[in-house]
């Protein structure tokens, strides 16, 4: 029953059953949105650690052609969440059947694929619930191309900035016989789009990385009405802020070049926006270590990847970590073929629990 971020409304009902149908005594739940916060009291607790699961789907039509494909036509799990929240119920109910020293803080997250989850809810336990605040936060995500039982990670930057793009143009459409009474936005919008790809190789440092990708363009209705209005879709990508701030500068000098240049007018949008996630160096070798002894489990240092994850704003303020954890999927991410495999439901509850009582 995969659906999208803030309509998690089934989802978040399951998820509930499933976790009221454990022992209860050690246990605090709150709910905010879509989300779900479960707290586990420890033994002797000196700190709160937290875990953070998202549990949105995507609007992709599953090819998968497996038994248990979603229900739902026109939406699976093509990032891995539905095994996010499978593991995560799973360390739940270890943290319930073996107690550890420090109380643990489950996060149910929505909305991490759109319109972002992590910043709102990070607010809320900041504002409204300040006692289930953690001294540490820690995540996972599936990685299709590792194996089974390798995780991967690193200290420092793991994941980029990232921010949506919608440019929207609108000019004066017109019949195809008389270009010169219109203002072609085909023409515009393919000028533009050409323009927008100089930014990464001439406005940024050649040894900064960043990624402009254009992934969308559409313009007009029919081939003899010239296009009154045409729309560019995007993701913009980069290692610092400073870099966004000059390609989003960017973009809208260009935006108003085209805009003199064409007799139009031009609307950006930059949708959801994602802060790099920036793993404490100090958590990140305490993984690595541990990761490195434990049976069954190859660690492995990461390299830093353009990827987005709104998990930046948990550890934006508070020290954490995330790793990728092999699922040996043929297809990548947001794949409609994507098909990890679940043995890794059978080790990484009890391999995260572990970690946990170490700290």
């Amino acid at each position: 029953m995969p659906e999208i971020g803030f309509q998690e409304f089934k989802t978040q009902q399951y998820l509930l059953e499933r976790i009221r149908s454990m022992p209860q005594e050690r246990m605090e739940i709150a709910e905010w949105k879509t989300g779900i916060a479960v707290k586990v009291r420890g033994q002797n607790a000196t700190k709160l650690i937290a875990w953070r699961t998202d549990i949105d789907g995507l609007p992709i039509e599953e090819a998968t052609g497996l038994s248990f494909s979603s229900n739902r036509k026109g939406f699976m799990h093509a990032c891995g969440h539905d095994i996010h929240m499978a593991n995560a119920l799973g360390l739940l109910e270890q943290l319930i059947g073996n107690p550890i020293q420090q109380d643990v803080l489950i996060l149910f997250q929505p909305a991490e694929e759109g319109p972002g989850g992590a910043l709102p809810f990070r607010e809320w336990l900041k504002t409204e619930r300040p006692d289930l605040w953690p001294d540490e936060i820690f995540a996972m995500h599936i990685a299709p191309e590792l194996p089974v039982g390798t995780v991967a990670t690193k200290p420092g930057l793991l994941f980029a900035n990232t921010s949506e793009l919608f440019i929207d143009l609108h000019g004066r459409g017109g019949h195809a016989a008389f270009p010169h009474l219109t203002e072609d936005m085909a023409v515009a919008g393919a000028s533009l789009l050409m323009q927008l790809q100089t930014i990464v190789s001439r406005n940024i440092n050649p040894m900064d990385s960043a990624v402009l990708t254009i992934g969308k363009f559409t313009a007009g209705t029919v081939q003899n009405i010239i296009a009154e209005n045409a729309r560019l879709e995007g993701t913009i990508r980069t290692l610092n802020n400073e870099s966004m701030l000059k390609m989003k500068q960017r973009i809208e000098a260009l935006c108003k070049a085209v805009e003199i240049g064409s007799n139009c007018s031009i609307s950006i949008d930059y949708g959801a926006s994602y802060c790099e996630v920036d793993n404490d160096g100090e958590l990140a070798e305490k993984f690595l270590d541990f990761a490195g002894v434990a049976e069954g489990i190859t660690a492995v240092r990461a390299d830093a990847a353009m990827t987005g994850e709104d998990f930046g704003y948990f550890t934006e303020q508070i020290p954490g970590l995330m790793f990728w954890a092999g699922v040996a999927s043929e297809f990548g991410l947001h794949h409609a073929k994507l098909n990890p495999d679940e043995k890794i439901l059978e080790f990484m509850p009890g391999f995260i629990h572990h970690f946990f009582s170490r700290l």
